[in-house]
């Protein structure tokens, strides 16, 4: 990141892509950015030891009051069921009949 633009790298099926974006952007990552660092064990008995800082959000000035509203909430309406063809053209016809998609 550098003057208001960020500059990223995307897998692309040639290869790779560099993209230099103007900023606010929005990117996205995959489950393959980084290793994922594992605990070990002297790591967690260490961090049992740890004082632990309870901070309020008031302290720190963010103000938690809800912004959403529910109006309502209801169930998707139920799937019906789909219908077997014999063959190939029973399909297409459906299609062109009852679908109007082809």
């Amino acid at each position: 990141m550098a003057d208001g633009k960020v500059k990223v790298t995307r897998e692309v099926d040639g290869g790779a892509e560099t993209l230099e974006l103007t900023l606010p952007a929005v990117v996205t990552t995959d489950l393959r950015l980084n290793e994922p660092r594992y605990v070990t064990l002297p790591n967690i008995m260490k961090a049992k030891k740890k004082q632990m800082d309870i901070v309020k959000p008031e302290d720190l000035g963010v103000d938690v009051k809800p912004r959403i509203k529910t109006l309502k909430v209801t169930e998707p309406p139920k799937r019906s069921a789909g219908v077997k063809v014999p063959d190939v053209a029973a399909l297409v016809q459906k299609l062109k009949t009852e679908a109007k998609v082809i």
